[in-house]
């Protein structure tokens, strides 16, 4: 029988993404859930919408009963749904952010202990690991979320974990470092970037650039998710698996390959006040992913950004309208 596959958040960047995979890659069917709220765009999922094997259920995972009656249809769950926009957490408030990525998530946890499924995989976040206290950085190091937005997604790790080792749930948690790639929204540093170079405009980085990320080609991510779904749920179960290059790159760097590849002056580089929380340097381990899943990331970061920024070219008016209301890049 073909496994059914909940993607929560599924009209977001990464699960979109992952989404487009699946039906592209896998046999699976796949339920796509999410509430619509800034994060999601259903014209990210536009090309597929009307796939045989996608249905789209409109709501958010802090309703109760919508998620019950969801659950007990579908053999896996990828938890992707997240408030994660660093900078709103840090202006605006974390109310938004407890209720959806801790409440949510558990709200999701205690569905799967009424009707279980075969595994339960929740996207994390190489945030939650803070400032590297060495590189690189492995599933072993400690937790020092440095923003609201970490915190909960910090807080929604360890509250699966919990689930696993009360409850005895086949829990997977997926530690993603810094996605970049088509559809991501213009408030992240790479599509804000890109964006603000062809209208432009001024490219702004917090302090002087020197934070650096480990840059993961969304597409290579998807493929990392997919090979946990496949793997043997013993081997996998209770494990915390980053997904990661292994390399790290500048945020000024960043700047420069963007400016280069459209053929805009340097000059375009605004430098800003650096922002509250500030992680320095994130450069994850691929050991451990190597090891449970066979996986390690294909796509270099010059061909991943090259791919990136044609897809931006090409699609204009998507990232216009998104655009308007957004000011600053985050990472």
């Amino acid at each position: 029988m073909t496994k059914r596959v909940l993607v929560t958040g599924g009209a977001g960047f990464i699960s979109s993404n992952f989404i487009r995979h699946l039906l592209q890659a896998t046999p699976y069917e796949v339920v796509s859930l999410d509430a619509l709220t800034y994060a999601g765009n259903l014209d990210n999922l536009a090309d597929v919408m009307s796939h045989e094997r996608l249905s789209f259920v409109h709501g958010d995972i802090r309703d109760a009963e919508l998620v019950r009656r969801v659950v007990a249809e579908v053999d896996v769950i990828v938890n992707a749904a997240a408030e994660s926009h660093v900078e709103k957490s840090i202006e605006e408030g974390a109310s938004e952010f407890v209720t959806t990525n801790v409440e949510g998530t558990q709200i999701l946890l205690d569905a799967v202990r009424a009707t279980p499924v075969e595994r339960f995989i929740l996207i994390s976040s190489s945030e939650v690991y803070g400032t590297a206290l060495g590189a690189p950085m492995d599933e072993e190091h400690p937790l020092n979320p440095r923003s609201p937005y970490a915190a909960t997604k910090a807080g929604a790790d360890r509250l699966a974990y919990s689930y696993f080792v009360t409850y005895g749930l086949p829990i997977v948690i997926v530690r993603p470092f810094n996605n970049y790639g088509p559809r991501q929204h213009p408030e992240k540093v790479i599509p804000s970037f890109i964006t603000r170079a062809l209208a432009d405009e001024p490219l702004t980085i917090h302090g002087d650039g020197h934070a650096s990320r480990d840059w993961l080609y969304v597409d290579d991510d998807a493929e990392a998710i997919e090979a946990v779904i496949a793997a043997d749920v013993d081997r996998v179960a209770g494990e915390v698996i980053n997904v990661a290059t292994g390399v790290d790159i500048t945020v000024s760097d960043i700047a420069d390959l963007v400016l280069s590849a459209l053929g805009r002056p340097e000059s375009l580089k605004v430098h800003v006040p650096e922002r509250p929380g500030q992680v320095d340097r994130h450069i994850g381990s691929t050991d451990k992913a190597r090891e449970l899943l066979g996986w390690t990331a294909r796509t270099s970061f010059e061909r991943g950004l090259e791919r990136t920024v044609a897809w931006y070219r090409e699609n204009e008016a998507w990232w216009r309208e998104l655009r308007r209301t957004e000011a600053g890049a985050t990472i």
